[in-house]
């Protein structure tokens, strides 16, 4: 028998970012120097952790960073063949947070986007894997019991961080983050990506 169509698949993408090294060095201080500056933060999904405000995007530091990961996002838009000429691809918002020791993010989404993105700064060992839920309404109704998960079956996926990978993904499907078991920092740069005419 051949292999099922995916009629309806729902994309990640995960990358490494060249030179990561240099651009975590730059990152972390830019972001430690924000938390330094207000350390209360906001609170969204965080439980424990440090959420930064906005970054101010005219800032060389995410300027730089932006171009780092520029071709990942062309990437994406090459993959689900979206029209680059007439439409502006935008990252409309970016932040940080900091997951030290027990903290976690809940089960949460990003409206009024249509990417969004992990970048991984500090990702110590056991310091909370993402984790992708399936966006289709129809299986949480019902759903027989498998015997082992796979790509097909799965309605809970998780990604483990890693220093220097980059994590794109539709900003409608819900995600959270595991707990940090680790006694180290983890530091991940969040990000929304508008495609408007």
């Amino acid at each position: 028998m051949n292999k099922p169509n995916l009629l309806f698949p729902t994309p990640v993408w995960t990358s490494q970012i060249d030179d990561y090294k240099k651009l975590n060095e730059t990152m972390y201080t830019y972001i430690k120097e924000a938390q330094t500056k207000d350390q209360k933060g906001i609170n969204k999904s965080n439980i424990k952790g440090w959420h930064s405000k906005d970054f101010d995007l005219k800032d060389k530091e995410p300027k730089n960073f932006i171009n780092c990961i520029s071709p990942s996002i062309k990437k994406v838009m090459i993959d689900m063949n979206w029209e680059n000429e007439r439409q502006t691809i935008k990252i409309s918002n970016m932040w940080a947070i900091i997951n030290i020791g027990g903290s976690t993010n809940t089960r949460h989404q990003h409206g009024n986007s249509t990417i969004s993105g992990a970048y991984y700064v500090k990702a110590p060992k056991n310091c909370g894997d993402i984790i992708f839920y399936d966006p289709r309404p129809a299986p949480v109704f019902y759903y027989p019991t498998a015997t082992s998960s796979n790509f097909l079956n799965a309605q809970v996926n998780g990604i483990t961080p890693k220093e220097g990978a980059l994590i794109l993904f539709p900003s409608y499907v819900d995600h959270s983050v595991n707990e940090n078991l680790s006694n180290n920092e983890r530091i991940v740069i969040s990000f929304n990506i508008t495609i408007q005419v």
